[in-house]
């Protein structure tokens, strides 16, 4: 399990990153402060974060965006599973589902591929969430860049991401 960066030597925190400060920022207007710590060594993808962390991978949150017919749309999925892009599709009542370039996807968000959290995004995306993560206390998502994570209790990752449970893992 690495370290985090979480204080200095005078015991005060570091000065977080603009995007980590963003997310932290979102959680805590939504009432619901979180603690983000920065894993140097980065946490980019959900085996990364999860051996950083020191969780199973199931409790690693994957935001990914997908174009849904015209629009994007937030899928929140569990570190294990993927989205399978048709039942997506047939969650949402649309024609198809489709991942989006990584372009696209900094510019709805604000916010890089491998960093990109489940709120607190430049413009609001409908999020649906895997339910797999509600069977956990706790699991851990991406706070705007690739090094950067917090932990979070799952009714209130739902209720600051405005998502919906849906089952659209691949199985």
């Amino acid at each position: 399990m690495d370290e985090p960066t979480r204080g200095s030597e005078a015991g005060q925190a570091p000065a977080l990153h603009p995007n980590a400060e963003r997310v932290a920022a979102h959680a805590r207007s939504a009432g619901y402060p979180i603690e983000v710590a920065e894993y140097p060594e980065g946490t980019r993808t959900a085996g990364d974060a999860a051996a950083a962390v020191g969780c199973l991978v199931d409790q690693i949150v994957k935001s990914m965006v997908f174009e849904a017919d015209d629009g994007l749309i937030l899928a929140l999925t569990s570190g294990v599973h993927r989205v399978d892009p048709d039942a997506l599709a047939r969650c949402l009542g649309v024609n198809r589902c489709a991942r989006p370039d990584a372009d696209r996807v900094r510019k709805a968000t604000g916010f890089p591929i491998g960093g990109v959290p489940p709120f607190g995004h430049s413009t609001p995306l409908d999020t649906v969430v895997d339910p797999h993560l509600c069977e956990f206390d706790v699991v851990w998502a991406a706070a705007g860049t690739p090094r950067h994570v917090f932990p979070i209790d799952p009714a209130h990752l739902i209720e600051i991401s405005g998502g919906t449970i849906a089952d659209f893992a691949a199985t």
